[in-house]
């Protein structure tokens, strides 16, 4: 029965293309990845592989490719690029006679180190419960404690037992508590919303450059570096914009291909600022030659999270990088900006940028001019909470002519809602 190591990053990576072909872009964000966790790669394996093996993933020949490499670097760990089953990390950790570590539990140890806040961190914790409970089978020796022989019978329960329970407990525990901060963020985004103050969300590829552009648009000073997934915990800052309006800019946690469905669905409280933003700014790193690629990943778990159909403005990042490229604005055939080059690194057309945001929220606002009468008091009220009111004169009357500027959305629901408002506005 194989024991387990406790420790140990010298490590051999492998990675195959399974029933595709070979990509060396893939390979390399997979090496960053394990330096990113702290490990040393001391050899790599790759390979092409029609469909996975049921028993070792990899077959019987790279298995042994893998084993040789082990003993020739002395590595104490082996990385795969894959998810792999419970039964198949067993079996290839027999194999091996050290430890073995899939894609999810790989980026699962990136997001333990990273996280900062008490949220963060009970985050990172379910989705690691979560994936561990899932590996809670015979083969591992520590787990089992009840066992034939003299003096060791006996009734009891068993350690897999226990750590079962305990685990089950856990997880429950970190539900409860998430839950309650998914009340508290939900609580600030209808005060936010109560105020009008819409959330602009920022979305992306891990280290496309989230972090530096929100330092450069709400002079912050988060946490940027060049390496997957530098900031975990969202961070929300308040932006004026040209027109004097405002709206909150939230820095969120980068996705990636493959992401972990544990982390989806632990991180699902904080992405919800995502799916309930009035705008997502998708920051892409102009400089990557696989930034189709990776686009396609961020649509995909913007899908998964229901902010699919949230209006999206993309932005070209680190042009300083790429030959001939210059700050501009794209837009589509009605006019609207769809498109921002920029670098925030230097600051070059981020000024476009914050343009853009006042143009998207103007066009969805409304300019509109009314008369209230004096038994209007509490239109004007409620008026003056949900819209900006440009300009106010008292009538002769005692009534109010007002003009002001509410959100699209706003302007509709009174219409449709509030008589009173739609007398005023002439209808």
């Amino acid at each position: 029965m194989f024991e387990r190591p406790k420790s140990g990053e010298r490590a051999v990576l492998v990675r195959l293309a399974v029933g595709q072909a070979a990509d060396p872009g893939a390979l390399a964000e997979f090496r960053e990845l394990a330096v990113s966790a702290g490990a040393i790669p001391v050899a790599e394996v790759a390979g092409t592989r029609r469909a996975p093996d049921p028993r070792l993933f990899v077959g019987e020949g790279k298995a042994e490719e893998i084993r040789e490499a082990i003993a020739a670097t002395g590595a104490e760990l082996v990385i795969f690029d894959h998810a792999l089953s419970p039964s198949q990390e067993r079996n290839l950790e027999k194999l091996f006679s050290c430890r073995v570590l899939d894609r999810t539990g790989l980026i699962l140890d990136i997001f333990a180190q990273r996280a900062r806040s008490l949220e963060g961190q009970l985050q990172v914790e379910l989705a690691q419960l979560r994936h561990i409970a899932t590996r809670l089978v015979r083969g591992w020796t520590h787990l089992e404690r009840q066992r034939g022989g003299i003096g060791l019978r006996g009734p009891g329960e068993t350690q897999l037992e226990t750590d079962r329970r305990l685990i089950g407990e856990r997880i429950t525990q970190l539900r409860r508590r998430l839950e309650r901060v998914d009340q508290r963020r939900a609580r600030g985004r209808k005060a936010r919303a109560r105020a009008e103050v819409p959330t602009v969300s920022l979305v992306g590829y891990t280290n496309a450059g989230k972090s530096t552009l929100f330092n450069a648009l709400t002079a912050s000073e988060v946490y940027a570096a060049d390496q997957l997934f530098a900031t975990l915990d969202p961070t929300l800052r308040r932006r004026s914009l040209p027109d004097g309006g405002a709206v909150v800019v939230a820095d969120t946690v980068g996705f990636i291909a493959d992401l972990p469905h544990e982390l989806v669905a632990a991180f699902r409280a904080t992405l919800q600022e995502a799916a309930e933003a009035a705008l997502l700014v998708h920051v892409i790193d102009a400089a990557d030659p696989r930034r189709d690629h990776f686009v396609a990943e961020v649509e995909d778990v913007l899908g998964q999270i229901g902010a699919r159909d949230v209006p999206q403005l993309q932005v070209m990042n680190k042009i300083d990088l790429v030959e001939g490229a210059s700050p501009r604005i794209e837009r589509d055939a009605d006019g609207r900006v769809t498109r921002v080059w920029l670098s925030a690194r230097t600051g070059a057309g981020v000024d476009l940028l914050v343009g853009a945001l006042g143009e998207f929220f103007h066009r969805e606002s409304v300019h509109q001019r009314l008369h209230l009468e004096p038994r209007d008091a509490r239109l004007r009220a409620s008026l003056f909470r949900v819209a900006r009111v440009l300009r106010e004169e008292v009538t002769e009357a005692g009534g109010w002519d007002l003009e002001l500027e509410l959100p699209r959305r706003e302007y509709d629901r009174l219409r449709k809602n509030d008589p009173d408002f739609a007398r005023a506005c002439g209808a």
